[in-house]
């Protein structure tokens, strides 16, 4: 019921939104085909049918809508609203699988189709109910920890109060996300999460608004409170640009797998990661020996993983340099060595498009022999290691530990 509500969600949010996300504005527009789009609403069509004939099959499974003690009585759907909405699935599919044949589709057809699909939607009363269920959900997606500090009430009630309606808002996206994460893990097909990274766009930028006009509002600006909302602006502010005018910008129109499977493995790392740290910002206003570890215990596996990829990364960058510098078969040894080691387990913490990139060098360096051509990738080595372990050390799991070099 959860997910159904939460891709309802996501198409409710697409077919306004379109695209907008995901453009890349830097590049020259040209005529536009919309097919994309209609095979992502097509898709997350599809999903929805699934799960709501699931849902369907287990009220079925519970009894009669007369029995008051089974479960359908208690989350607000009965069989017959969900039949009802089966049909408008089973259309909606039917016809976007006929305009997905007439390729090309210019804006016009996609914007009546859009409108069309939306209005169905919003007809049928059991979705807004749905959509409200994933909502609540999402909003009580808090850690225990954090609950048990709100409710203790240390905090005078005005900054309780702020709180109290800014984190379900960080929840709930960090609940989205699951979902992202889910897929990610599944291997399941990536592309209508882009439905959900629209809305989670969507929830971003309103969360950022409210947090904005609530500081304008504050009434002392030396408050901790108040750094901390303003530190949480600013950071979602900052993460929500690299999503998407970066690892997600243009990805509607990317077919390879792998790509899409690497930029969107990167924008839920991003989102995930930093919106985890917000809420310990949080936290520490309650209890400041709070460790994000006590809030998302899988954070500590990420962070032992990001000491061991930082570590690793410093030691082969060295040793890339002192090949390229000396130029002699010992450093050489010592470097093939090391990067064999590297690849049977440290380069697995990388995001897949980073592991394919050093994979890439390793092999060119095993097979390269010239020693003017092998001091030349050894150079373009040392400087892309150099980028990655930069990008490594502002990892958010890593900001509690600035990177000391091992010692020799």
């Amino acid at each position: 019921m959860f997910e159904l509500g939460l891709w309802l969600s996501g198409i409710e949010t697409f077919l306004t939104a379109g695209n907008h996300a995901f453009v890349d504005k830097d590049r020259p527009k040209a005529i536009h085909d919309w097919t994309k789009e209609v095979r992502l609403t097509h898709s997350t069509l599809l999903l929805c049918a699934n799960l709501n004939y699931q849902l369907l099959k287990s009220l079925e499974d519970k009894g009669s809508d007369d029995d008051p003690a089974n479960e359908k009585a208690q989350i607000g759907v009965t069989i017959d609203e969900l039949n009802e909405f089966s049909l408008v699935l089973k259309d909606a599919i039917l016809l976007s699988e006929t305009l997905i044949r007439a390729e090309p589709l210019k804006f016009g057809i996609w914007k009546a189709w859009s409108n069309l699909l939306a209005e169905k939607v919003k007809s049928v009363s059991v979705v807004g109910r749905l959509i409200g269920h994933a909502e609540t959900v999402g909003e009580d997606h808090l850690p225990e920890r954090l609950k048990q500090l709100m409710e203790k009430g240390t905090m005078p009630f005005a900054d309780h109060s702020d709180l109290r309606l800014v984190l379900p808002r960080f929840g709930k996206t960090l609940k989205w996300l699951t979902v992202v994460g889910r897929m990610l893990e599944n291997d399941e097909p990536l592309k209508p999460a882009l439905l959900i990274f629209s809305r989670v766009h969507e929830q971003t930028r309103e969360m950022i608004d409210h947090i904005n006009n609530r500081l304008a509002r504050f009434p002392n600006e030396d408050a901790e409170l108040f750094g901390s909302l303003d530190g949480a602006s600013y950071t979602a502010s900052m993460e929500l640009r690299k999503v998407y005018n970066q690892e997600l910008t243009g990805i509607v129109a990317v077919r390879p797998a792998l790509s899409i499977y690497s930029r969107i493995e990167t924008a839920y790392s991003l989102l995930n990661d930093s919106f985890q740290h917000i809420l310990t910002g949080f936290a520490r206003l309650m209890d400041p020996k709070v460790q994000i570890a006590d809030l998302f215990p899988n954070s500590t596996v990420k962070l032992e993983r990001s000491l061991k990829l930082r570590n690793e990364l410093w030691l082969i960058l060295q040793a890339v340099q002192e090949a390229e510098k000396k130029s002699d078969e010992a450093s050489r040894t010592a470097l093939q060595k090391k990067l064999g080691e590297f690849l049977i387990e440290p380069v697995n913490y990388l995001f897949s498009k980073d592991k394919e990139s050093v994979e890439r060098f390793v092999e060119e360096i095993g097979v390269t022999h010239d020693e003017k051509d092998l001091v030349g990738i050894l150079h373009r080595f040392a400087t892309y290691l150099e980028t990655l372990f930069g990008q490594i050390n502002m990892r958010t799991v890593l900001a509690d530990h600035p990177f000391e070099p091992p010692k020799k």
